[in-house]
C-alpha cells in the first residue's frame, strides 16, 4: 500500500469521525475537517493522547461539548492498537450497548453511532403500525431543553416549530382604507364620483385608519455559547417568514449578517443551507456591542419603521466594557416600538443578572424572557399577540435584581 493510499484512509477516518460528532449536535463543518487533517499532520500520531488532544483542539469549542467528544472518540477509535495500524485500517467496528439511556449525552452519542438497545430494536421490527405521539410525549418534548435533545427529538421540535402560527397584536397604521362606518370622509373619492351621481345627490364615501401587524426584527446570537438555541430560533424565524409576516432576520457573532432573503425559501433545508454558506462566524466568538452598532448604523432606518418589534436573542455575555453596549442598546430601544430580549440562561431557576453585559442591557429592554424550549417560544407568541400582561411585573423584578 502506498503512502498516498494510507493518507487517504486516515483522511476518511477523520472525516467519518467528524460526521459522527456532527450527528450528536457538535457543529463540525468541512473547514474543521481540513483543519483537523492539517493539525494531525503537524502533530503526528505517535501517541494516542496526542492524537486525542489534537482533534479535541479543533472540534471542541464549548465546555458542554467535551463529554460528547470524549465518548465519540473512545467509541470510534476503540481498538487499543488502532494507532499502530491506523494508516492501513478501514473504519473500526462500533458495536456497543449503552445501559444508561436517561443520560442525554449518551443518547445523542448512541443515535449518532447507530447504536441502541437490541431488544428495543427487535420489538420495533415487530410493530405493524405507527402510533402518533402521545400527550405525555408531547408534554415532555415541549419542556425539554433544546441543548439536551437527541437527533430524533430535535427533528420533532423543528416540525412543531414549523406548525406554529402567531397572531401579532395589530397596531394602528397611517394608511386609510374604505369603510362604510368610518368617521372620516374620503373627500377625494367623493368629489371624483360626484358627477356620476343622479339627481345631483352627492354620496359621501368614508374611510378609517387601517390596523396591521408590526414589522418583526429578529437579531440572533450565533456564537459558540448559543449554538444549540440559535439554530432553533432560526427555524422559528423561517416559519414566521413563510407565514406571510413581515420579518427581518439578522445573525451575529463577531459580525452582523442579514439572512432575511435566505429564509424566504419555502424549503427549510435549502434555506438553512444558504444561511450556513452566508454566515462565516457561526459558533465563534461574540461582539454584541460592535454588531448592534452595525445594525443601528446600517439597518435600523431600513427595517425599524411602522412600529417594528425587535426580538434580541443572546445570552448577554459580552466582555467589551468600553461603555458602547449601553449606548447601542439605548439607540435600539428608541428606534423600535418594543424590544424583547430572549436569553437561554433563564432556564436556570437560580439565575441572577450578575454579569456586566446582562446588567448593562436589562434597563433598555421591555421584556426579558427565556428561549430554551418549545414552551418558551409559545410564551413569546403570546407576548407578541398582546395576550400576556405579566411582562411589566417580570421586568420590575429583573431590574430590581440587577
Amino acid at each position: 500500500m502506498t503512502a498516498t493510499d494510507r493518507a487517504g484512509r486516515l483522511a476518511d477516518n477523520i472525516m467519518h469521525f467528524a460526521r459522527a460528532l456532527r450527528a450528536t449536535g457538535v457543529p463540525v463543518g468541512p473547514g474543521s475537517v481540513l483543519d483537523a487533517l492539517q493539525a494531525v499532520e503537524a502533530a503526528g500520531i505517535r501517541r494516542r493522547e496526542d492524537f486525542y488532544w489534537t482533534l479535541h483542539s479543533v472540534f471542541v469549542h464549548r465546555r458542554e461539548q467535551r463529554d460528547l467528544f470524549d465518548q465519540i472518540f473512545h467509541l470510534f477509535w476503540r481498538d487499543p492498537k488502532l494507532l499502530e495500524r491506523m494508516l492501513g485500517l478501514s473504519l473500526p467496528s462500533l458495536a456497543a450497548d449503552f445501559q444508561d439511556h436517561t443520560d442525554p449525552v449518551a443518547r445523542r452519542v448512541a443515535e449518532a453511532m447507530g447504536l441502541g438497545d437490541k431488544e428495543n430494536q427487535a420489538q420495533d421490527d415487530e410493530v405493524e403500525f405507527d402510533m402518533t405521539m402521545t400527550f405525555s410525549d408531547q408534554e415532555n418534548l415541549r419542556q425539554m431543553d433544546f441543548d439536551d435533545m437527541s437527533a430524533e427529538e430535535t427533528e420533532a421540535a423543528r416540525k412543531a416549530i414549523a406548525r406554529m402560527r402567531m397572531s401579532f397584536e395589530r397596531i394602528r397604521s397611517r394608511r386609510l382604507i374604505p369603510s362604510s362606518t368610518g368617521s372620516r370622509i374620503d373627500l377625494r373619492r367623493t368629489l371624483r364620483e360626484a358627477p356620476r351621481s343622479a339627481h345631483g345627490i352627492m354620496p359621501l364615501h368614508r374611510v378609517r385608519q387601517d390596523h396591521r401587524p408590526p414589522v418583526l426584527v429578529l437579531i440572533c446570537d450565533i456564537s459558540g455559547s448559543m449554538t444549540g438555541y440559535s439554530r432553533m430560533l432560526i427555524h422559528f424565524a423561517h416559519a414566521l417568514t413563510n407565514d406571510q409576516h413581515r420579518v427581518h432576520t439578522f445573525a451575529f457573532g463577531t459580525r452582523l449578517t442579514n439572512i432575511t432573503r435566505d429564509l424566504r425559501n419555502r424549503d427549510v433545508d435549502l434555506a438553512l443551507t444558504k444561511v450556513a454558506k452566508r454566515v462565516d462566524d457561526w459558533s465563534g466568538g461574540t461582539k454584541i456591542s460592535g454588531c448592534l452598532h452595525d445594525f443601528n448604523r446600517d439597518w435600523s432606518r431600513r427595517v425599524l419603521g411602522q412600529g417594528a418589534v425587535v426580538v434580541l436573542v443572546t445570552d448577554g455575555l459580552d466582555r467589551d466594557t468600553d461603555g458602547g453596549l449601553a449606548h447601542e442598546m439605548t439607540l435600539l430601544q428608541r428606534s423600535c416600538r418594543r424590544l424583547i430580549w430572549l436569553n437561554p440562561l433563564l432556564r436556570w431557576r437560580g439565575f441572577e443578572p450578575r454579569s456586566w453585559g446582562i446588567r448593562t442591557m436589562l434597563p433598555h429592554v421591555d421584556a426579558f424572557r427565556a428561549c430554551h424550549n418549545l414552551d418558551s417560544l409559545e410564551d413569546l407568541a403570546r407576548s407578541l399577540s398582546g395576550e400576556d400582561q405579566s411582562a411589566d411585573e417580570e421586568m420590575k423584578r429583573w431590574l430590581n435584581a440587577a
